[in-house]
């Protein structure tokens, strides 16, 4: 499989080592050479998949008063996330370009120069040569993600050419926000990438919706978690009594320009998912439908996004 018309794509539905950062990165970069082994052009990895997504703990909040024991667990979970610059990104960095893979990895990025302790949901972007090719933070945490997540601004709107074509990324319940859609698609996107932590059958409309609307290739990669796998020594830990003993399912799936799942959804297992692409299958596609061009009214609608960094 080559550059060209085709291309293989490795969706990576896996669990992290919970709260390690250096495990997970472990398990992430043998994750990577075995999709490499099997042919893949692109590996995609979920939502927060360094050090975790850490799904029913509340850190201690609630309205109007925090724990002690919740900031210890958020200092745990703080000293685990990746620092950006800094020697992780130049691991994954390095791992892409060993295994000429182009790259996408969800991870907890914590600022590299110690400037803020503000934690952003993120994707990094690697390519084949090695190279960092940049980076999208989650405009807008959902509901409680608010007291882990800081938000961003547009200056991460980020869409990268790859020898596929236009690559880019939103996060889980960004991708219901139909203006963010819409940036992506004037900036082109054809390899639409939605790391996720829903592992609801109602998202799957979602992104097979965003197929048929962008005329993309929508790639969609959830983690699969159970409680079992969480370190009981959590300060939160007690929390997790109420949770199933699987806590993610997964969902992950890749989904063509007409809506059409090429591979997936995966419920109930570590997997990587493999697909093979017909890029020609988005111009097919954009003959009746595209969104951004002949099928637009800029007359009477126009998005301006503001890309530059807030501060």
């Amino acid at each position: 499989m080559g550059e060209g018309r085709t291309v293989r794509v490795a969706v990576v539905q896996a669990a992290p080592v919970i709260f390690d950062r250096e495990k997970t990165m472990e398990k992430a970069l043998a994750l990577i050479a075995e999709a490499a082994e099997k042919g893949a052009n692109l590996v995609v990895f979920p939502e927060a998949f360094i050090p975790c997504y850490p799904r029913g703990l509340s850190f201690g909040f609630s309205m109007g008063s925090r724990t002690m024991e919740g900031r210890k667990d958020f200092q745990r979970f703080y000293d685990n996330c990746v620092a950006v610059p800094g020697p992780d990104v130049d691991r994954l960095a390095k791992a892409a370009g060993e295994n000429k893979v182009y790259l996408a990895m969800g991870v907890n990025e914590k600022n590299g120069n110690g400037l803020d302790g503000t934690i952003h949901c993120c994707v990094l972007f690697f390519g084949p040569d090695g190279s960092f090719l940049g980076r999208h933070r989650k405009l807008k945490p959902t509901g409680s993600e608010r007291t882990i997540w800081g938000e961003d601004d547009g200056s991460t709107l980020t869409v990268v050419d790859t020898a596929y074509g236009k690559m880019g990324a939103l996060i889980c319940w960004e991708n219901y926000m139909p203006l963010a859609r819409t940036a992506l698609y004037q900036k082109g996107v054809q390899l639409y990438l939605a790391p996720t932590a829903d592992q609801r059958d109602e998202y799957q409309c979602t992104l097979r919706h965003i197929a048929i609307e962008g005329r993309c290739f929508v790639i969609a990669c959830n983690q699969y978690v159970e409680r079992g796998m969480y370190p009981t020594d959590l300060n939160g830990y007690k929390e997790l009594e109420s949770q199933p003993d699987v806590m993610c399912r997964g969902g992950s799936c890749v989904i063509n320009p007409f809506g059409q799942y090429v591979a997936g959804p995966s419920f109930g297992g570590e997997e990587i998912l493999l697909a093979d692409l017909d890029l020609d299958e988005i111009a097919r596609g954009k003959a009746d439908l595209d969104v951004v061009g002949h099928y637009a009214r800029p007359d009477i609608f126009e998005l301006v996004l503001h890309e530059r960094k807030s501060s």
